[in-house]
């Protein structure tokens, strides 16, 4: 409810401010808004395109803590260990691009919150069932799929009102009260992905990359 409060009195005191200044600076305050949150929204996505693609997104080898010298116990430890690196922690990497994506195409478009998180979901879903195949087209797809939903929120009409974009920001409350479901999707599809990369590890099916990543080391 402060969230909600807090968007119409902050609409308030930025036409309050530019009240007070001649036409072509509240012009130039406005793209320069914009402008700034285009470019914090093309540094995310060109950042973390590559963490998002990237099969293994996580390097912390947790088996390296695993000094159990039982043979039996070693394996329960490093099941343990796989279980809390690769099925808890990574999800919980991916929902926070996730989230902050959703966020973004919160504050763009002027969809509803329920077909942002759609489009967000599918999307990374998207990436990350491409990354286990080949992380070079998942890359492309990390990078090219958000610039183009950019691209096409610029040729909105009405895109460059200010109170436009503070009424969206107004929804984001909204994002995170229906975002467990997603959630849920994108840790159950993560669990997924690893349980068919062991089978296709254990008979030799692996990614077009992989397979000429070990061809080249060989």
């Amino acid at each position: 409810m402060a969230f909600t409060n807090l968007v119409p009195q902050l609409t308030l005191a930025y036409n309050g401010f530019l009240s007070l200044i001649p036409p072509f600076f509240q012009t130039f305050f406005n793209l320069f808004f914009l402008a700034l949150l285009i470019f914090l929204y093309a540094t995310f996505v060109w950042k973390l395109h590559i963490f998002i693609s990237k099969k293994n997104i996580l390097s912390l080898d947790l088996n390296r803590y695993n000094t159990a010298e039982h043979p039996a116990i070693a394996k329960i430890v490093a099941i343990a260990l796989y279980f809390l690196e690769y099925i808890i922690i990574l999800p919980f990497l991916i929902f926070f691009w996730f989230s902050i994506f959703g966020i973004f195409l919160t504050i763009f478009t002027d969809l509803e919150v329920g077909t942002i998180l759609v489009i967000s979901t599918v999307i990374v879903a998207a990436i990350r069932i491409t990354s286990y195949s080949n992380e070079v087209i998942a890359k492309e797809v990390a990078k090219l799929l958000p610039l183009n939903l950019l691209a096409i929120s610029l040729l909105v009409p009405g895109f460059f009102e200010f109170e436009r974009i503070l009424n969206n920001i107004n929804q984001i409350p909204g994002f995170f009260s229906k975002i467990a479901y997603y959630l849920g999707f994108i840790i159950i599809l993560e669990i997924i992905l690893r349980l068919f990369d062991f089978i296709f590890s254990i008979f030799g099916l692996e990614g077009e990359e992989i397979t000429k990543k070990k061809r080249s080391e060989n």
